[in-house]
């Protein structure tokens, strides 16, 4: 895609919605980071209904420390890789309180020391705590980038290159929300709707769908029954069995 392009269809994007925002539930920088430490392989609607009762109980690395391991797993299991994630916000709660004084460094390098903070968490806590133009890649921005042709890329770290690249500078701040939103609502997966996309013109996709019915599944026919057998109302002849020779 061209830059020309790409500045057009952030302008679209953004025109829609002016102030994106993420859809996790956090009250501060901490719970912002356990709220996307905990939406790996996740929804954010999922994670939402968990972390709402948690963060009621325990919204400081102190808190978190407190509560345990076992107890937070009783408030995070309907998430997936619970027992995992459980023993992350943990390890990550101990070293806040041992290295940064409970406080949620501003740093990749250091949030990606963190437990179970990876690249792309370490990009969303820049990002939605400390205003960083960091562009987080996840499946939905994954997907558009390359099915859009903004920035193809073989894995996010690719996409995330070619999205620095090519996202003109007043549009960083909240490139990677749009996006988001983007690709959950509209550009979904399985049923792109095209038909609804304010940025379709621009797209380089080769397969657009516009008729929301060209991708549901047929309805299987209808088996006729056969006709029933009609016993004959005529008895059987019985045949003679012939005398042996």
């Amino acid at each position: 895609m061209t830059r020309a392009n790409a500045r057009a269809l952030f302008q679209r994007l953004a025109a829609m919605i002016p102030e994106p925002q993420t859809e996790l539930y956090y009250k501060d920088p901490f719970t912002l980071t356990v709220a996307v430490a905990l939406s790996a392989q996740a929804t954010d609607e999922g994670v939402n209904k968990a972390t709402k009762q948690l963060f009621a109980v325990a919204d400081t690395p102190q808190a978190m420390v407190a509560l345990g391991e076992n107890k937070l797993g009783d408030y995070i299991k309907t998430i997936g890789l619970w027992r995992n994630k459980a023993k992350n916000v943990i390890g990550l709660s101990q070293m806040l309180l041992a290295d940064y004084d409970g406080a949620v460094p501003q740093t990749r390098d250091a949030l990606e020391r963190l437990p179970g903070v990876g690249r792309k968490t370490a990009n969303v806590v820049m990002n939605v705590a400390f205003g960083a133009e960091t562009i987080a890649v996840d499946t939905h921005i994954f997907r558009v980038s390359n099915r859009t042709g903004l920035a193809p890329g073989k894995n996010p770290l690719e996409v995330e290159a070619g999205l620095e690249k090519i996202t003109p500078p007043e549009f960083k701040r909240h490139a990677h929300h749009w996006l988001i939103l983007h690709g959950r609502y509209v550009c979904k997966a399985r049923n792109p709707d095209c038909g609804a996309c304010s940025i379709v013109n621009l797209c380089l996709y080769k397969d657009k769908v516009f008729n929301s019915d060209a991708r549901k599944p047929a309805k299987p026919k209808r088996k006729m029954a056969s006709a029933p057998k009609l016993k004959s109302a005529l008895p059987k002849r019985k045949t003679k069995r012939k005398a042996p020779a």
